[in-house]
C-alpha cells in the first residue's frame, strides 16, 4: 500500500483544525502529521516535518499566512501549499499564486472539494475553483488590452462622463474601501453604493475590482497622499 499524503494544518481556530483533522484522517490516502495555530510555529514545524501538503490559513497571528507562505517555499520547497481561507477576493488569490501557492480553497467549500484540491496539488497540479479561474482570465484580458492599446481615449471619456457621486465611489472602491465603509462615509445605503459601483464599472468597461484599481492608477485618480 502506498504511503498516505502527509498533511500539515495551519489555522488559528482549534475547532476548525479538529474538524479538518477528523475529515482528513478518515481518508485512506491522507494523514495529518502536524498542526500550528500561528505562522511562526507553522514555518518551524514544517521545516522539520517536510509534509507533502500544507493547508494554510491567511489570517493567523505572529506572521500571517501570506508571509508564512514565502518562508515555507524556502524552508520546505517540496511541500505543496494549499491556502484554505474565508477570503473570496481576487487580490488574495493573486498574491497566493505569485508567492508559490499551489491552490486556493474557500472554507465554505464542500468537503469533497477540499479533498479533491489536496489530491490535485499533491499530484503536482494547481487547484482553483472555476469562478476563480474565470476572474483571473478576465483580469489577464484586461491587462493585455491595456498593454496593447494603453489607456483608450474612450475610457478617459467614459470616466469624464461619470457623475460626481459615481466618480467619488470609483475613487473609494479603488482605495480598497468595502461597500459598507463607503456607505457610511457618503451617508448612503449599502444597496445604493452597490448600484453606483455596478453602474460605474459598466460605464468604464471593467469587470473586476483589480481592473478598476489599475485604471484608477493609470488615470491618476489615486494620488500619493491617498
Amino acid at each position: 500500500m502506498t504511503r498516505p499524503i502527509r498533511i500539515f494544518l495551519a489555522d488559528d481556530h482549534a475547532v476548525l483544525r479538529a474538524g479538518l483533522k477528523a475529515l482528513l484522517d478518515a481518508q485512506e490516502d491522507m494523514q495529518v502529521v502536524g498542526e500550528a495555530e500561528d505562522g511562526i510555529s507553522c514555518v518551524r514545524q514544517v521545516a522539520v516535518l517536510q509534509p507533502d501538503v500544507v493547508l494554510l490559513d491567511i489570517n493567523m497571528p505572529r506572521c500571517n499566512g501570506l508571509e508564512a507562505l514565502e518562508q515555507l517555499r524556502e524552508k520546505s520547497p517540496s511541500s505543496r501549499i494549499l491556502v484554505l481561507t474565508m477570503h473570496d477576493d481576487a487580490m488574495y488569490l493573486r498574491q497566493v499564486l505569485r508567492s508559490g501557492g499551489a491552490g486556493y480553497v474557500l472554507k465554505q467549500a464542500a468537503s469533497e472539494e477540499l479533498l479533491s484540491a489536496i489530491r490535485a496539488v499533491y499530484g503536482g497540479g494547481v487547484y482553483l475553483h472555476p469562478q476563480h479561474t474565470k476572474i483571473l482570465l478576465e483580469e489577464e484580458l484586461d491587462t493585455h488590452r491595456s498593454e496593447e492599446f494603453g489607456i483608450a481615449s474612450s475610457r478617459v471619456e467614459r470616466y469624464q462622463s461619470l457623475s460626481e457621486r459615481e466618480a467619488e465611489v470609483f475613487r473609494l472602491v479603488a482605495l480598497g474601501h468595502r461597500n459598507s465603509e463607503i456607505a457610511q462615509m457618503l451617508n448612503l445605503s449599502v444597496k445604493t453604493v452597490e448600484t453606483y459601483k455596478s453602474r460605474l464599472m459598466q460605464k468604464l468597461g471593467v469587470r473586476s475590482r483589480a481592473a478598476l484599481v489599475r485604471l484608477a492608477l493609470e488615470l491618476g485618480i489615486l494620488v500619493e497622499e491617498d
